[in-house]
């Protein structure tokens, strides 16, 4: 079974198109992870009609990659074998790079496989900003031994997909902070590759401003910092020469993302339950 994991937060005037898309890959599963959504998202997915369509509704945000773990705990209770994670915001034409990415791990060639949003034809004339993040990137993936083959790739960044292999010998809860789940798999000697590339603009993502981007920015540092804590088994930080690289990272409700982890389905409370 390949399951499909879509984080949602106020996506209603392009869900339908990035479900839609999902739906037409050979996906048994499709799980969007409504959270914290005030604008008619609910709505939009109901609308469709699919019994394919699982959804979880949070009436919480949840805060930025918890979905995915909520998500991929939804998978493994039905049974998934493999799990695609595509953000609700990417209405780009990808229905080719997410079938790259399904193949990867439903074929038995990758445990993580993920997209490289700058390949070479788009790394030029990246700001300060993204230069620093991707050296940033970069240098983990150095220290996790993986650079020749990721290069500055990273699950925090574009659509990836995991095997069940994965699931099982990585805490479903490290998914929350992308690369220290990518410092486990490296650790465990998991499969990990690039498996598609589309640079960053062909996502879909809508345009955010700059202080969110210096947000995210923080948010990826720190969540690197951190995995390599990880990885090298010491305690976790997210400090560097006296900077603590925190951005996004104190929304992430860990609190909720425990609780489900801990529930089972059937007493969870009503707004976290699938739609049947």
């Amino acid at each position: 079974m390949l399951a499909a994991v879509i984080p949602v937060k106020n996506e209603a005037a392009v869900i339908q198109k990035v479900l839609r898309r999902v739906l037409s890959l050979p996906v048994d599963l499709v799980i969007p992870v409504l959270n914290g959504c005030t604008d008619a998202s609910r709505e939009k997915v109901a609308e469709l009609h699919e019994r394919r369509i699982k959804p979880l509704f949070f009436h919480q945000a949840l805060g930025i990659d918890v979905p995915r773990a909520v998500g991929a705990r939804q998978a493994c209770r039905a049974g998934a074998r493999a799990v695609l994670f595509v953000d609700g915001d990417m209405s780009g034409d990808l229905d080719a790079l997410l079938s790259r990415l399904a193949e990867a791990v439903t074929g038995g060639r990758a445990d993580l496989a993920l997209t490289d949003c700058y390949p070479p034809e788009a790394a030029a004339g990246l700001s300060e900003l993204a230069s620093h993040l991707l050296a940033v990137r970069l240098s983990l993936n150095r220290e996790l031994g993986l650079a020749g083959v990721l290069g500055s790739s990273s699950p925090s960044h574009g659509p990836h997909a995991v095997s069940r292999t994965f699931l099982e010998r990585v805490p479903l809860r490290e998914l929350a902070v992308p690369p220290a789940a990518l410092a486990l798999a490296a650790r465990e000697g998991l499969t990990v590759r690039v498996a598609a590339a589309a640079p960053h603009s062909r996502l879909g993502s809508p345009w955010r401003d700059a202080v969110h981007s210096r947000l995210i920015a923080e948010t990826i540092i720190g969540d690197c910092l951190e995995a390599l804590c990880v990885y090298e088994g010491r305690p976790r930080s997210r400090a560097k020469d006296g900077h603590l690289f925190m951005g996004y990272h104190p929304a992430r409700r860990f609190d909720l993302l425990d609780r489900f982890l801990a529930a089972g389905q059937a007493v969870l409370p009503p707004e976290h339950r699938p739609d049947e």
